[in-house]
């Protein structure tokens, strides 16, 4: 309340200053108009003329305060006033002097027919100075200081964006930056100014004047560019060893959201070099709107971004499955709040517990359920083999199991690349599991498929969060191979997909999705030094570690034997079934089962009767 009290008085106080000022203002705008008329001499001025001015003074100061209180000219924040409290300040002068005219006329004072308009301009400019000074003054205030801020600026854009970050660049107080610079593709633009910067030219002028002033962060401020143009500005600005930034989107711009502290680092797939995926919402929305869908592993990097996109698309109900209360926590914090309507269930259960899973499903009769529980990091699964096939194969086939005898819909089955030709373990789990899943489709009314895919960008265990650690330590930055390669596609991008691949599927099918072109590892290391501001070997050095137990060279998509049919999304394949006898597949899971669980030493030998593409590597070699 004391706070609250101390608030009004200060505002009270400032409208105050403001009708003083006003008040000044007025009595010179009523005056000065004579000293213009009669050539700045005020002796000359006649009697009879100051009279009037003097003697409407006191009624047009009263009638100005009242139309300038009407018009908003003291609830203003005026050291950010921008146009509309421009138009309020001509309006509302030009108003008085109306009324002045009227007033003048009604009580018949005489006065020089050139006195009322010249009364509207002095009365315009004067209010001008006194709201506008103030601003001026900081605004110089800031310029001088920012001369002396440390890091030198060049700006990549010179639209709305730009003009925006610039304009708060210079104006902040907490600015340690000067802008040096500012580049645009646009010749119109060249050896124009924005807020007293210069832009110097186009792109290929970036190395050039990057190395003229000594810029050290280069800001791209293009929301609007796609990602085939930021890959070109930020493969030209990688030889200047800037640090790069860019505003997040058009978006952010459009609601008024664009300043300096949205700025972010360019992250590593601003380097991909394609647009965002795009899919069929409305198509999406119509397949889970009103079900009861639920996730397990719900609480990881795609379980977690499957919920959220869920939940967008209104389903009837959302269960949460997760072993790991942790994630499952903060999923459901992030739901409740951005979704407060939704019925939402969250559960801690493991997919291996049979009793569990099943009293799940015969509680909540789910309609669809996408499976993405299990253990996915190659090398800690190549160390406990056993732990992989129990959760991820048994876990599966428990899970497909109480599906069917729940009546489920549709269950989906979160696959990998690595389920191909696999070399390691969590990989052979997984392509045990679309047997499973391939299987059941065969003989239940529970239409049953699988969604395969590559590595997903920040996704728990990705390389990219590792790189920025090891960068922020100050290296090194560990690689394992040089020649290593993958697919990569962001997390909603992949979920996006997942689900519209729901939407087409009939049932046994296996979606393949479509991750675009590989992308070297070591250059995703080198790109994302250099785009931290360091140096190759200089200030950050790469070290190459060795491939790790059962890791790959390459991930491949789809098998040999699979065919490739397209989806109404291009991006969508389906890959056709591998037949394999069903009956000596049940024996085999069943001797599988019995040796995890009774803690088999190697396990392998088994999984390779299963899987004949599984060929383990061993320690030590390496994959040519």
């Amino acid at each position: 309340m004391k706070l609250l009290n101390k608030v009004n008085i200060q505002l009270l106080q400032r409208r105050i200053v403001l009708v003083i000022i006003d008040v000044m203002m007025v009595c010179i705008a009523s005056i000065m108009p004579l000293w213009l008329r009669f050539e700045m001499h005020y002796q000359d001025i006649p009697e009879i003329y100051l009279s009037s001015a003097w003697n409407s003074m006191v009624i047009n100061v009263m009638i100005t305060v009242v139309v300038f209180y009407l018009f908003r000219l003291y609830h203003s924040l005026w050291a950010f006033a921008g146009t509309a409290e421009v138009q309020n300040i001509v309006a509302a002068c030009f108003l008085s002097a109306v009324l002045n005219f009227l007033e003048i006329n009604i009580l018949q004072y005489p006065i020089p027919r050139s006195y009322y308009f010249m009364y509207a301009l002095v009365l315009t400019a004067a209010t001008m100075f006194s709201r506008f000074s103030y601003r001026i003054a900081r605004s110089m205030r800031h310029k001088a200081l920012n001369r002396k801020n440390g890091i030198r600026v060049m700006v990549i854009g010179a639209g709305d964006a730009g003009n925006t970050v610039i304009k708060e660049i210079i104006n902040s107080n907490y600015s340690t930056m000067t802008i040096k610079c500012i580049i645009d593709d646009n010749e119109n633009k060249w050896g124009r100014f924005i807020q007293g910067i210069k832009i110097v030219g186009g792109r290929d002028k970036i190395v050039e004047y990057a190395a003229l002033y000594g810029i050290d962060e280069i800001i791209m401020a293009i929301p609007s560019a796609n990602r085939a143009t930021m890959k070109e500005l930020v493969e030209i600005c990688k030889e200047t060893s800037c640090k790069l930034r860019t505003l997040p989107g058009i978006y952010q711009l459009v609601n008024g959201e664009v300043n300096v502290s949205k700025l972010r680092d360019i992250d590593v797939e601003d380097l991909l070099g394609r647009d965002p995926i795009k899919v069929d919402l409305d198509s999406i929305l119509n397949y889970v709107k009103g079900k009861t869908v639920m996730v397990t592993g719900g609480g990881g990097s795609i379980g977690s971004e499957l919920c959220r996109q869920i939940a967008g698309h209104r389903p009837g109900r959302l269960i949460i499955v997760d072993i790991y209360e942790n994630n499952a926590y903060e999923i459901q914090q992030e739901l409740r709040y951005k979704y407060p309507a939704l019925d939402l269930v969250v559960l801690i259960a493991s997919v291996r517990n049979t009793n569990r899973v099943n009293s799940i499903m015969k509680e909540y009769h789910p309609d669809i359920i996408y499976h993405a529980a299990a253990h996915k990091h190659v090398p800690l699964m190549e160390v406990s083999p056993n732990e992989a096939i129990k959760n991820n194969v048994f876990g599966t086939w428990k899970t497909a199991q109480a599906a069917v005898q729940n009546g489920v819909k549709k269950f989906v089955l979160i696959s990998t690349d690595k389920a191909v030709n696999p070399t390691n373990i969590m990989g052979a789990s997984k392509r045990i599991c679309e047997m499973i899943i391939q299987t059941y489709n065969r003989h239940y009314d529970t239409e049953f498929v699988a969604v395969r895919f590559g590595n997903v960008l920040g996704s728990n265990g990705s390389v990219i969060p590792l790189f920025k650690k090891q960068i922020a330590a100050g290296g090194p930055v560990t690689v394992t191979h040089p020649d290593i390669i993958r697919y990569f596609m962001t997390i909603p991008e992949a979920v996006s997909l997942v689900l519209q691949a729901g939407v087409y599927a009939k049932g046994g099918e296996i979606f393949v999705l479509d991750m675009g072109e590989p992308v070297k590892i070591l250059d995703l290391a080198k790109n994302l030094i250099r785009l931290s501001g360091y140096k190759i070997d200089e200030d950050i050095k790469i070290e190459f570690t060795g491939l790790r137990p059962g890791e790959k060279l390459y991930e491949e998509l789809l098998m040999s034997e699979e065919g490739l049919t397209d989806t109404a999304n291009k991006l969508i394949h389906v890959g056709k079934p591998i037949e394999f006898d069903e009956s000596r597949f049940y024996v085999q899971l069943d001797n599988l089962k019995r040796a995890v669980e009774n803690e088999c030493t190697d396990v392998r030998p088994l999984i390779q009767e299963i899987v004949p593409t599984y060929i383990p590597l061993k320690n030590g070699d390496k994959e040519e």
